[in-house]
């Protein structure tokens, strides 16, 4: 009798050590909070030239993380986000510097923009004449 009590507070110490920890992670997983408190907005941008995303080769991509704070790979990222935040998210909205004089030099750079911004799916090309062209309307977030 003493050895079956013995096996049955050892199987049970020992259930209790493995299963614990999954228990607890069961019951918490249904009921927990979200991650974070801020809509993700995470993007990632890619430039190359030709006259369009399906034909132009990227020869340069960085990511951009504008939630809860700026970050990611392109160089200027706090500038990067400000310019999407002036906007809405809204890149067709972009407008080119007035003070910014360009050639008329065709070199087509194509410019693509994929990813969620504030919780929105987000999906934009664009093609402009030159690099200048895309400085201008782009200002730091194109400038990568």
């Amino acid at each position: 009798m003493r050895n079956t009590a013995r096996w049955a507070a050892a199987l049970g110490l020992t259930a209790g050590a493995v299963c614990g920890p999954l228990i607890g992670a069961a019951v918490a997983a249904p009921g927990a909070a979200p991650s974070s408190l801020y809509a993700p907005s995470a993007l990632v941008l890619t430039t190359g030239h030709g006259n369009d995303a399906a034909t132009a080769t990227p020869e340069r991509a960085v990511t951009l993380n504008c939630a809860p704070s700026a970050s990611g790979t392109h160089p200027a990222a706090v500038t990067a986000c400000a310019e999407l935040r002036a906007v809405g998210g809204d890149l067709g909205a972009l407008k080119p510097a007035g003070d910014v004089a360009c050639t008329k030099i065709y070199d087509p750079v194509v410019v693509t923009v994929q990813g969620v911004w504030q919780g929105k799916r987000v999906s934009y090309e664009r093609t402009f004449g030159n690099a200048c062209a895309r400085d201008a309307v782009g200002g730091s977030l194109f400038a990568f």
